[in-house]
């Protein structure tokens, strides 16, 4: 990335904390800079998080370590991160009309986590989000282990978690990610 990148990233970044003070109460933009600053390796994830449309912001401090949390605070789930089955299995056991990737892997290619379900709640306490669309959320092994995947959105005003076969995949479907800094 270079320095003009990194500016740009940074001044997208500051904006949006700025305008959503609701997400971050009690977190000031200089700690934030500050503790991206001493870990520039983070800038690549949260790059790709915004090009893929994921809109990240800082919604959550450790106060024993200091770290921040970001997540994907698009009102729709990313659109650079939707038509993607689960994981690679699910990619694999597709007959026919494959998605370019899976939503694991591309999670792990930009290097951010699933968000959970009580992750995904808790997010929604901020916002309102994926009120038109869905996201993948981190599915446990038993589930998994039978076929299947779970999703979240938002509907009447209601958080709801759903399970789908891991092998499909949606235009409105993506997956929202999160990254400890």
């Amino acid at each position: 990335m270079t320095a003009r990148e990194r500016d740009q990233l940074l001044r997208t970044l500051k904006a949006r904390f700025e305008a959503h003070p609701h997400r971050h109460p009690g977190v000031a933009w200089t700690a934030v800079e500050a503790r991206l600053e001493s870990r520039p390796e983070a800038l690549k994830s949260l790059r790709a998080m915004e090009a893929t449309g994921g809109e990240p912001d800082v919604i959550g401090r450790d106060e024993a370590t200091g770290r921040l949390t970001f997540c994907d605070c698009s009102a729709q789930s990313p659109s650079g991160r939707r038509s993607l089955c689960y994981d690679r299995a699910a990619l694999d056991s597709r007959k026919e009309h494959k998605p370019r990737s899976s939503a694991l892997e591309l999670a792990a290619e930009i290097g951010v986590a699933f968000l959970t379900e009580g992750e995904y709640r808790d997010l929604q306490r901020l916002g309102e989000f994926d009120t038109k669309t869905s996201s993948w959320v981190a599915t446990p092994a038993e589930v998994r282990s039978l076929g299947g995947a779970l999703f979240c959105d938002r509907r009447y005003g209601t958080v709801f978690v759903y399970h789908n076969g891991a092998e499909s995949y949606y235009a409105a479907r993506g997956f929202r990610g999160t990254l400890v800094v």
